[in-house]
């Protein structure tokens, strides 16, 4: 097995506990990085300029799910995406969306590269068009059962698992 150097950034994800659950994922399969971005909830940073009962109620929240992931995990808020991917794929990093789309390719075939970042977005709408476009590539996950998607942390679990045992480049 090849060291892949991967991030996950998660964009616009609305629920507290699946940012927890992220959290507990990322750092239990060796993420580098994440990066919260977007309207995504996100624990008490030093020097969190939040008010004081909206920092705590969401920590709390998210400590539900990561049971202190969030303490371990190297992670970050940045608002805007942009930003994220810009600097990512300077440091040489491909950007893998992992989202149905016309010209998505099948996670299971997909040979990543030793250093990818993984993208994953909001639970209903999934990422927008101009994000979708600012990426190298788009993952999806076969299904076979009659729902058309994974919620977004077992999407992410999968994505990873897959990135990170591939035999590949």
């Amino acid at each position: 097995m090849k060291t892949r150097r991967v991030v996950l950034i998660a964009h616009d994800v609305r629920s507290c506990h699946n940012i927890g659950s992220l959290m507990r994922t990322a750092e239990g399969f060796g993420v580098k990085h994440l990066y919260l971005t977007g309207y995504s909830p996100y624990p008490e940073p030093p020097k969190d300029k939040r008010l004081p009962h909206i920092r705590a109620k969401l920590t709390r929240q998210i400590h539900k799910t990561a049971l202190g992931a969030e303490n371990t995990l190297d992670w970050s808020h940045e608002t805007d995406i942009t930003t994220v991917v810009t600097q990512l794929r300077s440091d040489g990093y491909t950007i893998a969306a992992l989202e149905q789309t016309p010209d998505s390719v099948n996670l299971a075939v997909y040979d990543p590269p030793l250093k990818i970042a993984l993208l994953v977005g909001n639970e209903i709408n999934g990422l927008d068009q101009s994000v979708l476009d600012s990426c190298d590539v788009r993952l999806q996950i076969p299904m076979f059962g009659a729902k058309e998607s994974f919620n977004v942390t077992v999407a992410a679990a999968i994505g990873l698992y897959h990135i990170q045992f591939a035999e590949g480049k």
